[in-house]
């Protein structure tokens, strides 16, 4: 069972660590990537302790978007001469 559910809202960026963060109890940081959430992962853990929280976040807002569909390449005029 997780120590906590904490919405994304609440959690900080953090640049260094390339993730989002939140204090944990134990004085470090609960953490988890974008890459995380891209996947569907929705633990943040604490690497100094055993506790780790669920985060509550939108899935969509953090996978691709799709792209457009490349257009096939017009055809060119060729010079014959």
């Amino acid at each position: 069972m997780s120590y906590d559910d904490v919405e994304i809202e609440d959690m900080e960026w953090n640049e260094e660590l390339q993730s989002f963060t939140y204090p944990c109890p134990c004085g470090d940081l609960f953490q988890i990537t974008k890459e995380d959430l891209r996947i569907g992962e929705e633990i943040a853990r604490c690497p100094s302790c055993s506790l780790y929280i669920t985060v509550i976040y939108n899935m969509e807002d953090f996978q691709d978007k799709p792209n457009k569909k490349a257009e096939p390449p017009k055809p060119q005029s060729v010079a014959v001469a």
